[in-house]
């Protein structure tokens, strides 16, 4: 049987191992913080989008005849 050592006289080591026992783990949350984004704002990415990529003026056809 092992004698008691109080945490504050372990090896650094020691300790270490401890605290990382005693860590849980967040599983499948992700604890970063999120915010909304602003509808209203200007999102420069989100219109790159050009006129002629929809496909509908992209091919204007004439009838011959």
């Amino acid at each position: 049987m092992h004698a008691f050592v109080p945490y504050e006289k372990l090896s650094k080591k020691q300790q270490k191992e401890i605290n990382r026992k005693k860590r849980a783990t967040w599983g499948n949350v992700n604890p970063v913080t999120r915010k909304v984004e602003n509808a209203k704002a200007y999102n420069r990415k989100k219109h790159q989008r050009r006129m002629d990529e929809d496909g509908a003026g992209a091919f204007l056809m004439r009838r011959a005849g």
